[in-house]
């Protein structure tokens, strides 16, 4: 009997070894899976972090890194005693994130809206072809608007000319007044339906058992968006808004920015990415950009923390 029991016992520890063995195997397999995208990242996004010694020597093209003469925070001065030519920079970037960041309401009223259609099909339609644009570069955008605004033969002035609407071609490409307006339409066109998906998917979350209470309660369809919808999404654009304020020097990008410039509207639309690119390609100064990229990335997530630190006193919730 003894004997038989262990046996038993022993038969038990090999099978929880196996079990063990197992589990292991399973997490190797994980692990497996998981290294190609884990190098990929180390690859793509900590190896250039490398790059960032050029604002803290003297570079020149050519010479080895190890040659080069150290100049510790040179360059980092040179940005703030330059400040002739940033602040209009600084000015156009932080105008240009404030009617962003005053527009991000947008996609949720959006998606709001979307869910509040009859037809599934047809909702399902529309959140397809305004999701479209953000998968489209802003140099077939810029192709599109200019074949609609051109002045001597864009489609939407002769249309509005032939009506009798307007007696001279409008040309917002090259108007520098409404320049900072006409690039926030334009990032709204681009990523108002994409956002909603994030909004969307948070309407799907919400517990359909408050819309019944709102019902029993007599609620109308308006009533129940202002109580139940809005407040179950506000937690969402919180985060979204966070992002965004930590985004602040980035505007909605180089891209747009870069391709919609030129001479009459350069002085509008000149934010922190094109200013640095043209310091540091255009001018060669490759060290001075450098540094003026490490100072926007270093100021961004400041900001982040102190974005999600207002959070947490005054709403009593974070994200970091």
């Amino acid at each position: 009997m003894q004997a038989h029991t262990s046996s038993t016992k022993t038969a038990t520890r090999k099978m929880t070894a196996f079990a063990i063995s197992d589990k292991q195997k399973y997490r190797l397999k994980l692990l497996a899976l998981a290294s190609p995208f884990v190098l990929l990242l180390i690859l793509f996004q900590y190896v250039p972090l490398f790059g960032w010694s050029y604002a803290f020597l003297d570079y020149m093209p050519g010479v080895s890194i190890w040659k080069m003469d150290f100049v510790g925070l040179h360059y980092f001065k040179l940005i703030f005693s330059g400040g002739s030519e940033l602040v209009p920079v600084l000015k156009n970037t932080l105008a240009l994130s404030g009617l962003i960041i005053l527009t991000m309401p947008v996609p949720m009223i959006f998606a709001i809206l979307l869910s509040q259609m009859k037809s599934v099909k047809y909702s399902k339609f529309v959140q397809s072809v305004t999701t479209i644009p953000f998968f489209i570069s802003f140099i077939l955008i810029f192709g599109v608007v200019f074949a609609l605004f051109s002045t001597e033969d864009g489609l939407v002035n002769i249309a509005l000319m032939k009506l009798n609407l307007i007696e001279d071609p409008l040309n917002p490409l090259a108007n520098s007044d409404m320049a900072w307006y006409y690039q926030t339409l334009l990032h709204l066109f681009k990523t108002t339906g994409y956002n909603a998906i994030i909004y969307i998917a948070a309407i799907a979350g919400i517990d359909s058992e408050m819309y019944d209470a709102a019902d029993v309660d007599g609620a109308s369809r308006y009533q129940k968006i202002w109580y139940v919808t809005i407040p179950s999404l506000l937690p969402t654009f919180f985060v979204l808004l966070l992002f965004g304020i930590a985004g602040i020097l980035s505007a909605s990008g180089f891209d747009q920015y870069y391709v919609f410039r030129n001479p009459l509207t350069i002085n509008q639309i000149d934010v922190i990415d094109t200013y640095t690119y043209d310091v540091g390609i255009v001018q060669s100064s490759y060290a001075l950009g450098t540094a003026l990229g490490i100072a926007k990335s270093l100021i961004s997530l400041f900001l982040l923390f102190f974005a999600n630190y207002l959070s947490k006193v005054v709403r009593g919730n974070s994200i970091v």
